[in-house]
């Protein structure tokens, strides 16, 4: 390998983990920090959802481009990595990122659905004060968002298992 492609691989690579950080982060900050705190700001349900579906909607707009840039990024770093000494297609390696691949694919299926589905029935039901739908809506919401989380962090240990030498 010569300077510029190590360079070029570590640049992509550090693109990815910026990216990586800034979803996951952003993520976890909306559940652990904007929603426990839009019930310390009011008691109408109506105008608490409206505030976090607007947060929701503003970091949905960043979660489509650090998807893009994961999913490019990603792409180019597992072309790089199996073409790595010991890592290539049939090693324990491989299957890892395999696995890898494939829950990342289906996170981006259920952040996709998700957003379509549950985030325009929440806002609405709030806004017409249909409180009790909403809030089964949201019980049914929540998990599929925690399973989201917890994708998440599978995809984080995933990629530490990959840089763990056998």
């Amino acid at each position: 390998m010569t300077p510029v492609t190590n360079l070029l691989d570590a640049a992509v690579l550090y693109t990815h983990l910026v990216a990586a950080v800034l979803f996951v982060g952003g993520s976890f900050f909306i559940w652990f920090v904007v929603d426990p705190v839009s019930y310390q700001l009011t008691s109408d349900e109506s105008s608490r959802t409206a505030l976090v579906g607007r947060v929701a909607r503003q970091f949905g707009r960043w979660v489509n481009v650090l998807l893009l840039v994961l999913v490019l990024t990603g792409l180019f770093n597992a072309w790089v990595y199996l073409a790595s000494p010991g890592t290539g297609w049939g090693s324990a390696a491989a299957d890892v990122l395999l696995v890898k691949i494939g829950v990342v694919g289906l996170l981006i299926a259920l952040i996709y659905l998700h957003g379509a589905y549950y985030g325009p029935r929440i806002v609405r039901l709030a806004r017409e004060g249909k409180l009790d739908q909403l809030r089964a809506l949201r019980r049914r919401s929540r998990v599929i968002s925690y399973v989201n989380l917890a994708l998440m962090l599978a995809v984080l240990f995933l990629a530490v298992l990959l840089q763990t030498p056998p």
